[in-house]
């Protein structure tokens, strides 16, 4: 397990709640010494306009300093793909988020659809053909849903209970990837008021069995949500320390 950050994702570069100074902070220190850190490069406009079209991507460029940032954040994306293609699970420790970013839109502290490139980036190197991508985050990533509407091949999936987890990956053995959109704003101390720590542990102990056992363990997850910083340290740990199991 690898987790792909930069230094530069501690920049606040906007006043919402995901750009909150002490946010990456508080995941860092939860996570150093026990994981491997990869810095990526940034993403390029080419990688951008897999998702999105031209006239998005210009007006995220009007704002140098999220634009910079939502590069950066798209290209841990693809990093963290590129890591799961090769057989390593790998989780990117990113921001801004990117599921409510459509392919000509965006909103919910979005700007890039960090997730739905990564996955684009693989389909069109021929790296993943049929993909399930699993969004735990408290909102429903109407971006990602968009981008891959009547894309036959991959699937999206938005968490609905752990049983509906377990019935969603028992309809999906085959595929080639399972890409993962973790948020932990459902965290009882967070917006949602839902799932306990040790319930990340569990998605996460679910979603590796499944990949280990249908598309040679190469599963990726981007961080979307969680914005309380008491907590949301613990849980992102919690979630990888459920990947690793066995």
């Amino acid at each position: 397990m690898k987790v792909i950050f930069h230094e530069d994702y501690k920049a606040v570069y906007d006043h919402d709640p995901a750009a909150a100074g002490g946010r990456m902070e508080c995941i860092v220190e939860e996570l150093k010494g026990c994981y491997e850190f990869v810095e990526p490069q940034p993403a390029t406009e080419e990688d951008i306009l897999l998702v999105h079209d031209a006239r998005h991507l210009e007006s995220v460029k009007g704002k140098p300093l999220i634009y910079r940032t939502a590069l950066l954040a798209a290209g841990g994306a693809i990093a963290a793909a590129e890591l799961a293609a090769a057989g390593e699970m790998a989780f990117a420790l990113i921001r801004p988020p990117g599921h409510h970013a459509s392919r000509g839109s965006c909103w919910g502290f979005c700007w890039f659809n960090n997730i739905a490139i990564g996955v684009e980036k693989l389909r069109r190197q021929g790296k993943a053909q049929k993909v399930l991508i699993v969004d735990f985050d408290l909102h429903f990533g109407d971006g990602t849903s968009n981008i891959f509407s009547g894309v036959h091949d991959v699937t999206y999936y938005h968490l609905n209970g752990l049983d509906g987890l377990k019935n969603c990956l028992s309809q999906n053995p085959e595929i080639d990837l399972l890409a993962v959109s973790a948020g932990f704003d459902r965290h009882l101390m967070d917006w949602g008021m839902e799932l306990s720590t040790e319930d990340y542990f569990t998605i996460g102990e679910m979603l590796a069995h499944h990949a280990r056992r249908y598309c040679r363990g190469q599963l990726f997850a981007v961080l979307e949500g969680g914005y309380n910083h008491q907590v949301l340290g613990k849980n992102v740990k919690s979630f990888l320390e459920g990947l690793e199991s066995r």
